[in-house]
């Protein structure tokens, strides 16, 4: 069996809420192997992420969390390859200001596993940029996908609706940086980082 690895594209668009609008380029992660994969939120570009999955058969679309620029095109992306979109409950309220007549697939929940190309991805619920943002950790790999909740250089925005500054915190500190130090964070936007250097990051604001 092919062992599992990470594919990545940038696909870029907009973000709104609270009635502004911005110009953002996000992540897309792929997990997987020749044959199989799941993916990490679909923004922007359905086509550039087809690329990226190839022909394997995608277990899931697995939502970080539910603002626009997330999960604009899972549905589209869902239809395309015919997998559930997974959300945590909590974000529902986001969702349906995108997706008011489409529902996600299936349930994110803390400490849920996913199983994929032989590889195990740990559901970490961490709210604070939005009440159901989810991390997940993959331990075989070394890695933690983190949405928007943590990036190099700090912690995701909290200034918008439904979000919160102290309990983004809280859920960095007791969620994420528990993990191993040496851990590579992947994050939605921009470049990755390592629980290590956020940590010292975070101790020294």
């Amino acid at each position: 069996m092919t062992a599992a690895r990470i594919d990545h594209a940038v696909t870029s668009g907009t973000f709104s809420l609270d009635g502004q609008t911005f110009d953002v380029d996000n992540n897309v992660w792929v997990l997987g192997d020749d044959s199989e994969c799941v993916v990490f939120d679909a923004p922007h570009d359905v086509s550039a992420i087809l690329d990226v999955i190839g022909g394997r058969t995608v277990k899931a679309i697995i939502a970080t969390h539910a603002h626009d620029d997330h999960v604009r095109f899972a549905p589209e992306l869902a239809e395309a390859t015919g997998a559930p979109i997974l959300l945590h409950p909590a974000d529902l309220v986001l969702w349906h200001m995108t997706h008011p007549d489409v529902r996600p697939g299936g349930e994110l929940a803390d400490g849920q596993v996913i199983e994929v190309a032989g590889t195990a991805v740990h559901v970490l619920h961490t709210p604070g940029h939005a009440p159901g943002a989810c991390c997940f950790h993959v331990p075989e790999l070394g890695v933690v996908f983190t949405g928007d909740t943590l990036f190099q250089g700090g912690p995701g925005a909290t200034g918008r609706s439904f979000s919160d500054y102290d309990t983004i915190i809280d859920s960095i500190t007791k969620r994420l940086l528990e993990l191993p130090p040496e851990t590579v964070v992947h994050t939605g936007h921009g470049e990755s980082t390592t629980i290590a250097a956020e940590a010292a990051g975070l101790a020294r604001g």
